[in-house]
């Protein structure tokens, strides 16, 4: 399924049950930023619901042996826009930055993307997530600027867009 993550991690499609195992690592890879209100806002951002209905478009990296959630990626193609997906999520354990962990679960979604046809990915980020804009302009996207109120009130976000 992917084939240039580092040794000792293996990927898979999300499942439901994996739901809860990743809440769980939210708040510590993401290092509490915008404090409670942050962990509230990454929590309600993942309900069960893509788990349960995007989870042929969505991966988990997991450390082999049953050492836990390593990554993921939920992802979705776009019912409106029929050359689009979207990347909705993304988490990589902070232990695992800079070993293309990352780089490798989005050229995954890339190629899903690209066999059902899309030829542009889109995502977002919030504008305090200097680390995730950084990242996806290595990865080549076009970065927006600040859209204000993006998804309401006080709920400001950075848009990117990549053509495949």
């Amino acid at each position: 399924m992917i084939d240039d993550l580092p040794a000792g991690l293996t990927a898979r499609h999300l499942a439901d049950d994996d739901h809860p195992r990743v809440l769980a690592v939210l708040d510590g890879w993401w290092g509490g930023l915008k404090g409670e209100a942050g962990s509230t806002e990454r929590a309600l951002l993942l309900p069960r619901l893509y788990f349960q209905h995007f989870n042929t478009t969505s991966l988990l990296v997991e450390h082999d042996g049953g050492g836990g959630v390593a990554a993921f990626l939920v992802g979705f193609l776009s019912q409106t826009e029929p050359d689009t997906a979207y990347v909705h999520f993304v988490g990589v354990d902070p232990a695992l930055h800079g070993q293309g962990v990352g780089r490798a679960l989005y050229r995954a979604f890339f190629a899903l993307a690209r066999s059902h046809g899309r030829r542009h990915v889109h995502c977002i980020t919030s504008p305090e997530n200097t680390a995730s804009q950084a990242f996806h302009t290595r990865l080549g996207f076009t970065a927006s600027g600040v859209k204000p109120d993006y998804d309401g009130p006080g709920l400001d976000r950075v848009a990117f867009t990549i053509d495949l």
